[in-house]
């Protein structure tokens, strides 16, 4: 890992972006929060976030990134399709929203040097996140695990819903499990942000997320079995304690991976199926087809899409689908050809969440957590900057007589 020379503002515009990804709606507060207001408070996270990457970054000097510039070759379906007059002016302001979002993250690039500064910024703001969770929690346990979504952890501080929390804390625990691992962390360290993190996990009752933490941390830690010690230790530990607990806590486990729901409900994928099959029959023109309908609101015929290919084909087209599928391919490529090592491993176990998550979650064509997480994994995958040579002295020449000129010509 490189030396840290990262500016402070660097972390905080980059809590900023985060805040700015938590959205305005999910379930009912303690204190009533306007949706307006909220939308103006992450709003304006965005555009002090841009402020701060540029004041450190004046002199704009960016790191070469394929993430970044697919990214925004993104912006090219988003922003003809939201052009429509029947998109209305709702998907230009999020075409906006999204070109600010991606310029932040190119001024942010400057720092993506393979190191884990990146990681440490997210694990600790999606902490605080998370506490602010616990803190609802513990204030109105009611309003927390409301009946609305079947006893389901929510944020009754900030809105969030049982996804969003899920997501958020088996991120941070596969980055902070691969931290200890790499020995970038201490036990006492680690133990706190994973043992809390994984009782909200357990409260969201977020199957997404649990397969993508356990999907995820096999595959980065399986990266450094022939590498680490430690990595392998931890992972016979963990395929021992799974056995264990399969046989003794078996239908528990059942019981709350199913959260009581029927055999056709599950199936169903909690209804998702439905509106996958109506969205993929309706008609549509050929510039839809290609370009999407414009940016909105990750939902079709009023109801959440919930599944991050069918929602950038809805609002951005197939060519959305292509650059989208690209940006994933090309980063999990880049991963799979470097080296073993920490940086390689929590990219890996970011981009295989990422693309987990992307089967019942919205939010890859758009500002959203999934495109942080992914520029996480790029920030590791970027080569370290090369060294600045320091400039030699000026040391006066000693002059050389002239009878010792014409030995050495001799």
């Amino acid at each position: 890992m490189t030396t840290d020379h990262t500016p402070k503002l660097v972390g905080t515009a980059w809590g900023l972006l985060v805040l700015n990804t938590l959205g305005s709606a999910g379930a009912k507060t303690i204190v009533p929060l306007p949706r307006s207001l909220i939308q103006m408070v992450t709003m304006g996270a965005l555009a002090v976030a841009f402020t701060l990457a540029l004041a450190v970054n004046l002199r704009p000097r960016v790191r070469p990134s394929a993430y970044l510039f697919l990214l925004t070759l993104l912006l090219v379906p988003s922003v003809i399709s939201s052009a429509d007059p029947e998109s209305g002016f709702g998907a230009l302001f999020r075409c906006a929203r999204l070109a600010l979002f991606v310029a932040t993250l190119w001024l942010l690039s400057r720092w993506w040097d393979g190191g884990t500064t990146f990681v440490r910024h997210h694990i600790r703001m999606y902490f605080a996140v998370l506490g602010s969770v616990a803190a609802g929690l513990a204030i109105s346990p009611g309003a927390a695990l409301p009946d609305l979504y079947g006893g389901r952890l929510v944020g009754a501080l900030w809105p969030l819903t049982p996804p969003q929390i899920g997501q958020y804390a088996a991120v941070i625990i596969g980055l902070t499990v691969l931290l200890l691992l790499g020995r970038r962390t201490d036990r006492r360290s680690a133990a706190v942000v994973v043992v809390p993190s994984l009782v909200l996990l357990a409260l969201t009752h977020t199957r997404t997320a649990t397969v993508g933490l356990l999907v995820g941390l096999a595959l980065a830690i399986g990266s450094l079995v022939l590498t680490s010690a430690a990595a392998r230790r931890f992972f016979t530990w963990t395929v021992l304690c799974a056995a264990v607990a399969a046989v003794v806590l078996g239908s528990a486990l059942q019981a709350w991976f199913l959260r009581g729901q029927s055999q056709e409900n599950f199936t169903s994928l909690t209804g998702r199926a439905k509106v996958w099959d109506a969205l993929l029959a309706a008609p549509r023109t050929t510039s839809e087809h290609l370009l999407g309908a414009g940016l909105g609101d990750k939902s079709f015929g009023g109801l959440p899409i919930d599944n991050s290919w069918l929602a950038v084909y809805h609002e951005q087209g197939m060519a959305g689908v292509v650059l989208v599928a690209a940006f994933v391919v090309v980063l999990g490529g880049v991963a799979l050809l470097r080296p073993p090592s920490l940086s390689r491993a929590c990219a890996i176990f970011l981009i295989s969440y990422c693309a987990i998550a992307s089967y019942t979650e919205a939010g890859l064509g758009d500002a959203s957590p999934y495109l942080l997480h992914l520029a996480v994994a790029a920030s590791l995958l970027a080569a370290p900057a090369p060294a600045t040579p320091l400039p030699e002295p000026d040391v006066p020449r000693r002059r050389v007589p002239r009878w010792a000129q014409r030995s050495e010509a001799i």
